[in-house]
């Protein structure tokens, strides 16, 4: 499937000498594109029956169209510089669903997700100078744009500017140190709002990162340095961290926004090994993730709307007045932990091979354990709320509710995404095939 060279560049904008605004859908694009689309359709349908109860619909739904215009220009950015506009502009759209029902602590969430995220991309714009002259040019065609003649000498330098640009795109993807926008953020936007966030936003910062390094550095330039030690270490720490704080967390969507902080650094260490399988896991769980965090956030909608419920201890014996959406949300529970079948498993076991595989030393032993502990930890936050949810036993506190399931448009997309989170596991092949060629062109 993806053995093509992609189109040919569009070119809308000359700004300088190599630096240009153009647009081609090469293979990377064609892979973000799908699940973006997929995911925008669900959540928009979704989202009808929602924002009924949350108010100002027009305004939600202008915003959300615009906003699959910029994630489809950006995952069809032909260079560096195309793709940090879009990424700027796609940050100035979202916060307008984060700052949606225009309260003081939506405003100044909005505010730390602006601040957070420009701080990010500044890092990133700083970087995209710097490769300036010492690439061939800015496109991503090939892997690695790297001059030879020209960074001799530099290398460096070079070193530290790409490990800024690491950080500065991870703040998208919720890598520490500047992760702390996606904690604020998601408790206060519409539930649709947040599903789009958790499953594609962040997904930026990777795909990003994988242009930065793959497209433009090239893996071999960073293969080695103290650069991958310091990147597969920040992954680590980030993956334990987001886990630790869903485990102690009361409030289920501030539970879920933790979980992605974590969720999303198992792709980022993938990358980080820079070895095949390893990137293979990465792409597989940039599909799973994004359809089963979707899922979990589009149930804390169904909670909160339909039940007034916003923390975990007030689920107990949700399971008996919802239990199709409660089943739902177990499917999304299992394969977010990696159980098997599901599709989560398939994404774990080829980034713990590729990590067994990679010859990263110490890294190639401890990525796998932090990926198993981490595991055990998902398992603690979200599978207590099926149990509890089901069998709550003395302690039921959803006896006030009548038994009745969410508005069909609220369950159809529910439903679907969990067929996916359990049958993309159950067949994995199509897609793995697709993550293998995919990964085939850079490693």
């Amino acid at each position: 499937m993806f053995g093509m060279a992609g189109m040919s560049p569009v070119r809308l904008l000359t700004l300088g000498e190599g630096l240009t605004i153009s647009f081609a859908a090469d293979e990377l694009s064609v892979f973000f594109m799908g699940i973006t689309t997929l995911i925008w359709i669900l959540v928009g349908i979704y989202a009808i029956a929602y924002m009924k109860h949350e108010g100002r619909s027009g305004q939600f739904f202008f915003i959300y169209a615009l906003l699959y215009v910029v994630l489809i220009a950006l995952d069809c950015s032909a260079n560096l510089v195309t793709m940090y506009a879009c990424y700027e502009l796609m940050t100035l759209v979202s916060m307008f669903l984060v700052a949606h029902n225009r309260s003081r602590e939506a405003i100044m969430a909005t505010l730390k997700y602006l601040f957070y995220s420009l701080c990010g991309a500044y890092l990133g714009l700083f970087g995209i100078f710097y490769l300036n002259h010492y690439c061939r040019d800015l496109d991503f065609g090939s892997a690695g744009r790297l001059d030879p003649t020209a960074l001799a000498g530099q290398e460096g330098t070079l070193l530290v500017v790409v490990f800024l640009m690491l950080i500065g795109f991870g703040t998208k993807a919720g890598m520490f140190p500047i992760h702390g926008w996606l904690p604020t953020a998601h408790p206060v936007a519409p539930s649709p709002a947040s599903a789009a966030l958790s499953a594609i936003i962040v997904k930026s910062g990777v795909l990003a990162t994988i242009r930065v390094v793959y497209n433009i550095v090239g893996a071999d330039f960073l293969r080695g340095t103290w650069v991958q030690t310091a990147w597969m270490s920040l992954t680590l720490l980030t993956v334990f961290m987001g886990s630790m704080l869903a485990f102690r967390e009361p409030v289920v969507k501030k539970r879920f926004a933790y979980s992605t902080v974590s969720q999303v650094s198992y792709i980022l260490f993938g990358l980080s090994l820079l070895q095949e399988q390893a990137f293979t896991g990465s792409l597989l769980h940039i599909w799973f993730h994004a359809i089963i965090k979707c899922g979990l956030f589009l149930c804390a909608g169904v909670f909160l709307v339909v039940c007034n419920r916003r923390r975990v201890d007030e689920l107990y014996g949700i399971g008996r007045k919802m239990p199709v959406m409660m089943w739902c949300y177990t499917c999304f529970a299992l394969a977010l932990v990696g159980i098997p079948p599901t599709s989560g498993f398939v994404s774990k076991w080829h980034l713990a091979v590729g990590a067994l595989e990679s010859g990263a030393g110490f890294f190639s032993w401890f990525g796998p354990l932090v990926l198993l502990i981490s595991a055990l930890l998902t398992a603690g936050y979200l599978l207590p709320i099926t149990m509890r949810g089901f069998f709550p036993g003395a302690d039921d506190r959803c006896t006030d509710l009548a038994k009745k399931e969410p508005p069909l448009l609220m369950l159809i997309p529910l439903i679907v995404l969990a067929a996916l989170a359990v049958l993309l596991g159950v067949f994995p092949n199509g897609m793995l095939s697709v993550c293998r060629d995919l990964a085939g062109l850079w490693l």
